[in-house]
């Protein structure tokens, strides 16, 4: 981490690396501060944003734990404790007195390399050679990947952004791989303009998904980059501008995977539960897709629903749905639950002797689930902003759109409401059942800082005390909470960051 650190956020400009035999070797060579080669053609630049392994991870463990959408529980640990390690204990926990020691947590410098990696497209493109065309492709792809990297930190690390918290400490701003700009975190409000400086300079971007009959959706694109500022603009509260890119997002892609006929398993696994008693006996579970090979990205890239590739990935291999979570799903119509939620799902993550039941959530593998902006997302998001904003008829219509290619047919395909309070509580559900685990995490930030009160979210688990290295099992149940206006909605920052940046970081306070 120490080294990450250093590397993509004080690196000086004349570092990049460039043999001219291959794009692939300029890609494998790893950077140094005294590497002589640099780039020097449009072709290089493009094979290095090309690299979709070095966007594409999103691996945020205060996304993945922090919501109520995770069913971390006491029964669970009881059920086989070294299933779990002490970061779940305390992400789910939203702990800030150990998760700064934590020395694993790489959410922070993974996304700063993709900025560093932005930085330097950007400060490359006019010095190479290609054409005009060329460079304005390279600079909006460039100016995407880092305001959305910016803003997933700012949502994981930030207060939420209000008028209140727009002077709150923000993030580093590097707009340079240059060691002249301080480490030190701008204001919140400042990290929100470079945002939108970026998201404006993305949206300029000329290229469809679908290129030659085929979606390059790991590349800044038009119905991608509108999709993110739908994103942003709903995360904002601006339902007018949300609605605005929502639908020039379906404007340019509105493809859908219907789930009744385009949906499949990947190969049954089979687990013995209660070995070597009289309750010994064999479980099949069925994963979706190719949950046995992660690293085949076939099915990964043909999501069809994809508008740009990004993808939650999670170490301990264990989406926990919540309770309240699997009581949303229709489970006798709804293929989302039949695909999604592998029953027996803990047997799989060894809690086999005894055996406890639970499921689990599952996409592609055990690990990754779609979290970039999906031709779902969208259709969401315009059902919601239609809602909020009082047109009842068609937010339902386009939320029935994607509930028309997720439940079987039947007369529970279609949702009802009467009122725009009803409407907007209808779909907020269907949201929550389409996007579990991705954006519950960023939509309850959002949700505790509009003017409607119905959807605020108050967070609350139960479970025992816990110290840096051990959970005190022996203990009485405590409740822990996260109140909606808890300022450990910005997740502590890792102590090494701060420790490479000669303190000129600071923690949060809280």
């Amino acid at each position: 981490m120490t080294a990450t650190y250093r590397s993509f956020l004080k690196w000086p400009l004349a570092l990049i690396m460039l043999a001219f035999t291959s794009c692939s070797k300029f890609l494998d060579e790893r950077p140094s501060k005294t590497t002589a080669l640099e780039a020097t053609t449009t072709t290089q630049l493009d094979a290095l944003l090309n690299s979709y392994s070095s966007f594409y991870s999103e691996g945020n463990r205060t996304v993945i734990f922090g919501t109520d959408d995770n069913g971390f529980s006491s029964d669970l640990y009881n059920a086989r404790p070294g299933t779990f390690t002490m970061a779940a204990v305390e992400f789910s926990l939203w702990d800030i007195q150990y998760l700064p020691e934590d020395t694993r947590e790489n959410f922070w410098s993974g996304e700063y390399k993709k900025i560093f990696t932005a930085n330097m497209v950007l400060g490359y493109a006019d010095k190479v050679t290609g054409t005009p065309e060329e460079k304005a492709i390279l600079k909006a792809d460039a100016h995407f990947i880092r305001a959305y990297s910016y803003w997933v930190l700012a949502n994981t690390y930030c207060l939420p952004y209000t008028a209140a918290n727009k002077g709150e400490m923000g993030l580093p701003i590097k707009t340079s791989v240059s060691f002249d700009q301080p480490l030190a975190r701008q204001p919140l409000e400042a990290v929100y303009n470079l945002i939108e400086s970026d998201l404006k300079e993305a949206l300029n971007i000329s290229l469809p998904l679908v290129q030659n009959g085929k979606a390059r959706h790991w590349r800044a694109n038009k119905a991608g980059v509108n999709g993110f500022a739908a994103r942003y603009y709903l995360h904002r509260n601006n339902y007018t501008e949300a609605l605005k890119y929502a639908n020039a997002a379906l404007s340019e892609y509105s493809q859908l995977v219907d789930y009744n006929t385009e949906m499949k398993y990947g190969r049954d696994v089979s687990v013995v539960i209660n070995p070597g008693t009289p309750a010994s006996k064999n479980v099949v579970l069925k994963f979706p897709y190719t949950h046995d090979n992660q690293s085949d990205f076939t099915d990964m890239l043909g999501w069809k629903e994809f508008l740009y590739f990004r993808m939650l990935y999670h170490e301990s291999w264990w989406y926990i749905p919540s309770k309240q979570l699997l009581d949303l799903y229709d489970k006798d119509h709804d293929l989302r639950y039949k695909y999604h939620m592998v029953q027996g799902y803990s047997y799989d993550r060894g809690i086999t002797s005894p055996a406890y039941d639970y499921p689990g959530y599952v996409f592609f593998f055990k690990d990754r689930l779609p979290s970039g902006p999906t031709t779902a997302e969208m259709l969401l998001i315009k059902a919601e902003c239609l809602a909020r904003t009082g047109n009842v008829p068609d937010a339902l219509a386009a939320v029935n759109t994607l509930r028309a290619k997720r439940l079987t047919p039947g007369t529970w395909v279609n949702l009802a409401a009467t009122t725009k309070e009803e409407a907007v509580k209808t779909i907020l559900e269907e949201r929550r059942r389409e996007l579990p685990f991705t954006q519950r995490w960023f939509d309850i930030r959002r949700f505790n800082n509009n003017d409607d009160p119905n959807d605020d979210v108050v967070l609350s688990k139960t479970f025992y005390p816990y110290t840096i290295a051990n959970v005190t099992a022996t203990e009485p149940l405590k409740t822990y909470t996260l109140p909606k206006d808890s300022r450990r909605f910005a997740a502590p920052i890792p102590k090494t960051e701060m420790i490479t940046s000669n303190n000129e970081i600071q923690q949060n306070t809280y």
